[in-house]
């Protein structure tokens, strides 16, 4: 499900728009962390958490605006931000590559984590690392979008006909729709929702469960004291049991590897006996033969 949140336009959105989105995103969180406390849960609960938020970026050919910076870096520690260039097409070529390393240059300057298709060139596959390369090469990613559909060559497309040529919304060469629509509900749709659970929920969860038992001015006044204690208690409690659980699950797989290996032996041993007793029998047979052809020798030949 994909949930849009329009605050208005640009001139429209200030300090409450902000406020808007990044309560949309905690508010999901809220829920799951409200769910977690239950002492029994319900089994058709929805989690709702936003995984990816692709903030789109006017094509102004100047890099980010202060507006874009402010807001970029308060949702990046909530939610995964990708940032996109809608309507690419009204640039050249030459000002999209441009206005794309300005935006880079921009993220990298003011620090904002943004989701940048990480990879570990000593821990990930050949393909990953590169895959992974080719996407960050990408970012921002330049989206041309258009509901018109043009028969060219005998194939209906998505394009957008200009009076100088034809804009395609699947072609690569035209527009980064394809990388970034695979990436999103196929190859990096798992790490997405990982990076959410594991570690932008839980650090939102454990500065939620601070400031409550603390007193701090973001605790849910509705809840006595004694209630958030007794919550951050559970929440402590079911995090040591999905680490035990974690634990558990390397234990196995530790275990299974041992008996693999254990077997991988047992195999190799099996069949070196196996070519040992074969050598043993053909040295015998050899030796019988050799003992025979000597006994016929010495019964054929005449005795001196």
């Amino acid at each position: 499900m994909l949930d849009y949140i329009h605050p208005g336009s640009i001139q429209e959105v200030n300090t409450s728009s902000f406020a808007e989105i990044v309560g949309y995103i905690e508010r999901q969180y809220d829920d799951v962390l409200a769910q977690e406390s239950r002492i029994k849960r319900n089994p058709r609960f929805r989690d709702n958490r936003v995984h990816v938020l692709l903030y789109f970026t006017t094509p102004t050919g100047h890099g980010l605006r202060e507006l874009d910076i402010e807001l970029m870096r308060r949702l990046s520690p909530r939610v995964n931000v990708i940032p996109v260039i809608g309507k690419a097409d009204s640039l050249t070529p030459a000002e999209l590559a441009e206005f794309k390393k300005l935006i880079m240059e921009d993220i990298e300057h003011y620090r904002i984590p943004v989701y940048n298709f990480p990879y570990d060139i000593e821990e990930d596959d050949e393909d990953t690392v590169e895959e992974n390369a080719e996407l960050r090469g990408l970012m921002p990613f330049a989206i041309v979008g258009s509901e018109d559909i043009v028969e060219v060559g005998g194939r209906q497309i998505r394009a957008r006909q200009y009076p100088w040529g034809l804009v395609e919304v699947d072609n690569p060469r035209h527009s980064d729709f394809l990388a970034i629509r695979s990436a999103l509900l196929h190859s990096h749709l798992a790490d997405l929702k990982e990076i959410t659970h594991d570690f932008l929920y839980e650090n939102y969860r454990t500065e939620k469960l601070s400031k409550s038992v603390e007193g701090g001015a973001t605790a849910d006044s509705s809840l006595a004291p004694e209630d958030l204690a007794t919550q951050s208690v559970r929440l402590k409690e079911e995090q040591l049991r999905r680490e035990e659980e974690k634990l558990k699950e390397i234990e196995l797989k530790v275990q299974r590897e041992i008996n693999e290996k254990r077997q991988e032996l047992l195999a190799r041993e099996s069949q070196l006996k196996e070519i040992e007793a074969r050598m043993h029998r053909e040295q015998s047979i050899t030796i019988n033969s050799d003992s025979n052809s000597f006994d016929a020798a010495s019964r054929g030949s005449p005795h001196p």
